[in-house]
């Protein structure tokens, strides 16, 4: 991740919660502790934040609380090409007419341009999602109501009995921050919480997920692999986790995309 990108995730991160340490900066970054510390110095020197021990807190720290992970506007520019080559290859999965819950996220939002001529039932926590197949498709769209969480572009209910607990849906599409074999990895608490709701209104667990996330990593596991239906994913998958989902029998789908594409793609934070 180069500097100018480093910073801005950082900047993101202390307008998002009081204090965010060098350990969840390095995890968001994918970078060393030294060079989490470095910018953190510059930042400081240039007044765009406090530096504090143990990590930095905004000069006018938020009103609401956030979300870990990374902005949606920082995720939204990270294997972008990738992304769109998963959503299509996602959207060739839905059927006109069937319901489907999606879930928020930069992969997922990709789906959106491949469902404008697509008649589907669409549940989604997702305020971009919405407000985009509003304007531009003809399917019925459903918001969960809540907060929304303007960094992560997504709607959380604090309600167990909420609106998703009365939309059956035949497939979930979700994107994830890892995936490992021990299953589906988030990087928030609340995040898994919503998603777990999600998840059981679903018959079907579709995980939009480039290569670079089967290195990613996070502390909160939402769901095992014999949750999941069908992976779909890009040609730079390994061998060993092409493996380790045959043998958890999740599907998989490699969706089309070029060399070039690959080669420019981002590692897992």
């Amino acid at each position: 991740m180069h500097e100018s990108e480093r910073h801005r995730v950082i900047l993101a991160a202390v307008q998002t919660r009081s204090v965010a340490t060098v350990s969840d900066l390095v995890e968001m970054t994918g970078t060393s502790e030294a060079t989490i510390r470095r910018d953190i110095a510059a930042l400081h020197v240039q007044g765009k934040l406090r530096r504090v021990r143990g990590g930095a807190e905004a000069v006018n720290p938020p009103s609401q609380g956030g979300l870990m992970g990374r902005p949606f506007s920082v995720n939204e520019s990270i294997n972008s090409g990738l992304k769109r080559a998963i959503a299509k290859a996602a959207v060739d999965l839905c059927k006109d007419g069937e319901p489907i819950i999606i879930n928020g996220g930069t992969t997922t939002f990709q789906m959106v341009h491949h469902l404008v001529n697509r008649r589907m039932q669409v549940f989604t926590n997702s305020f971009p999602i919405a407000e985009h197949l509003l304007h531009h498709s003809k399917n019925s769209v459903m918001v969960q109501g809540g907060t929304i969480y303007r960094e992560q572009n997504i709607i959380l209910s604090p309600f167990d009995n909420d609106v998703s607990r009365h939309f059956y849906a035949r497939k979930m599409f979700m994107g994830c921050q890892g995936l490992g074999p021990h299953g589906l990895m988030e990087a928030d608490p609340l995040l898994v919480q919503a998603e777990l709701k999600l998840i059981s209104q679903a018959d079907e667990l579709i995980v939009l997920a480039d290569s670079s996330k089967f290195s990613g990593k996070s502390s909160l596991l939402l769901c095992g692999l014999d949750r999941i239906t069908t992976v779909v994913t890009d040609r730079g998958i390994r061998d060993e986790d092409r493996q380790m989902l045959e043998t958890a029998g999740v599907g998989l789908i490699v969706a089309e995309t070029s060399s070039q594409t690959i080669q420019e793609a981002t590692p897992a934070a």
